[in-house]
């Protein structure tokens, strides 16, 4: 069992930065590849980025590669979402997930999954 806790979302203006964290409980959170997603209102829920287990492979959507990034601290049972150049289509409630075995893009292949936290882009 993981239970994982989101924070750091919050109002960003166009072009500016936001770091996401993600803290899980669990002594087997380092057996876990972990994803991001997000939602925004009226749409379905979104792949971000993941990251196997270990941390050796990164996975982003097109839509954000190159100005998020995404990392974990298996010791301290952490995953983080570092956010950069953020534009107003960014603008979601982000999800933390975790799944035993490999990285996934789909929603559906997550077996534990955060409350999310809002990020809202806006000037």
């Amino acid at each position: 069992q993981v239970q994982l806790v989101e924070s750091g979302g919050g109002l960003v203006q166009p072009g500016n930065s936001l770091r996401l964290s993600c803290a899980a409980s669990g002594r087997t959170f380092s057996s876990y590849a972990m994803g991001w997603f997000r939602q925004a209102p009226g749409k379905d829920r979104e792949f971000v980025a993941a990251m196997n287990w270990r941390g050796h492979f990164t996975y982003y959507a097109d839509s954000v590669k190159g100005r998020f990034t995404i990392s974990r601290d298996n010791a301290k049972n952490t995953v983080a979402l570092q956010m950069n150049s953020l534009l107003p289509e960014d603008t979601a409630v982000y999800y933390c997930a975790a799944r035993s075995g490999s990285y996934a893009p789909f929603p559906d292949e997550y077996d534990y999954w955060g409350q999310g936290t809002q990020v809202t882009v806006s000037s």
